[in-house]
């Protein structure tokens, strides 16, 4: 695992202290409960990784763009419901890629 590369498990260590609710964050109150892991997810979607470019383009675009403080990228991404919206996509995507069958090897 290394950040600096981010892989599989990367996004898993980011996810694994919000339990398995994340799926449903894009109901969450609107507020900033969750904005730390929104930057953080952000920081790790920008690093140049092959896991990364196996992840859909517009995540990784909607992360250089609020990394590059793009303002409409910023005003969208104000709204805590769109944030919420894209970590629980992301979520969702990670536990496709692989996050669901380590998760149950690791409970073994």
């Amino acid at each position: 695992m290394s950040a600096s590369r981010p892989e599989l498990d990367d996004y898993l260590a980011l996810f694994r202290p919000y339990g398995d609710d994340v799926g449903d964050l894009y109901q969450a109150p609107d507020d900033d409960r969750y904005l730390l892991l929104f930057e953080r997810a952000m920081r790790l979607l920008v690093r140049p990784s092959p896991f990364n470019l196996s992840l859909p383009e517009p995540f990784r675009v909607a992360a250089l763009q609020w990394r590059d403080a793009h303002s409409g990228t910023r005003r969208h991404f104000g709204y805590p419901a769109n944030r919420h919206f894209l970590l629980a996509d992301l979520h969702d995507l990670i536990m496709l890629k692989g996050g669901l069958g380590r998760q149950r090897s690791q409970r073994r």
